[in-house]
């Protein structure tokens, strides 16, 4: 089979395991009770109960319980999307792999080749993966994303504490006015404060939910600060200077890692062109003048 069969059947497997996911994680139900519940308002909003399928069995079944927890990790750090509850990660990829395996059984019976065999376990092995790789691509945008707002809500923070308003004050006026993933981090951690949680175990979640060591130095120090009676106003003035200084580092770091990311396209797309523009025409005059002799 030739390259660009398999290619294409590469550029066909994985648009169609990726409608496959999308289909299966869309959430019709809790989205159309949602929607009766605020258009009508006279019922109290209640969580239906997810009836537990044989897909779902099986897919709790085919799972270690140590994937499971892994994936509710990986949940966790994407946000908990609502159009992807746990159960419909597990229903999916036993269905996602059950097509990675009829393609890879119809691409290793089309040919004998090694290469054709190996693209079709390829094939098997992304099916099954693909809502771990969307979940681990998600979660890092929305980690990346928290760990930029950070610097800028801590200087909102430090400023409303300086005004007068309490540490949950802040917090509460950064999650108000914040649009990013680190103000639903804000609002969520408050929340689980009014539930009547202590402020040490939420703030230890807030920690928890999130892999930026900046967020979890900055949690560790407010835990600090509230046992042993320090100020908060000097801890967030500490915190938001370090923050600033790391985020002006990790630009410098970027710059400077940019010639070498640079490099490879350089030596293999850049240069060749310009050789051949450069010297091509003086090669084929001497080819010219010594084939005329």
């Amino acid at each position: 089979m030739s390259p660009l069969v398999i290619s294409s059947l590469l550029l066909v497997s994985v648009p169609v395991g990726y409608l496959a996911w999308s289909i299966l994680s869309v959430d019709r139900r809790g989205r159309t009770a949602t929607l009766a519940i605020l258009n009508r308002g006279r019922r109290a909003a209640e969580t239906p109960e997810k009836k537990t399928g044989n897909l779902l069995a099986l897919g709790y079944r085919l799972t270690p319980p140590a994937y499971v927890r892994k994936l509710d990790g990986l949940l966790a750090l994407a946000g908990r999307p609502g159009g992807w509850p746990l159960g419909r990660i597990l229903m999916a990829k036993p269905v996602l792999g059950l097509v990675g395996a009829v393609l890879c059984f119809l691409i290793s019976t089309s040919s004998p080749q090694p290469i054709i065999k190996l693209a079709g376990i390829f094939l098997l092995f992304l099916g099954y993966f693909i809502p771990d790789l969307l979940l681990y691509s998600k979660g890092m945008e929305r980690q990346k994303a928290m760990q930029l707002e950070l610097a800028n809500t801590l200087d909102q923070m430090l400023i409303s504490v300086e005004a007068g308003l309490g540490f949950e004050g802040a917090m509460a006026r950064a999650g108000e006015n914040g649009k990013g993933p680190l103000a639903e981090e804000l609002v969520r951690t408050l929340q689980d404060m009014q539930v009547g949680r202590s402020r040490r175990e939420s703030y230890q979640a807030l920690a928890e939910r999130t892999n930026i060591p900046e967020l979890r130095s900055f949690v560790q120090a407010v835990v600090q600060a509230d046992t042993y009676g320090i100020a908060i106003s000097r801890v967030l003035r500490i915190q938001a200077k370090v923050m600033r200084v790391k985020r002006r580092q990790r630009a410098e770091e970027k710059a400077m890692k940019l010639p070498v990311m640079i490099l490879f396209p350089l030596l293999f797309f850049i240069f060749p062109v310009l050789f051949i523009a450069i010297l091509g025409p003086a090669v084929i005059n001497t080819v010219v003048t010594f084939s005329g002799q």
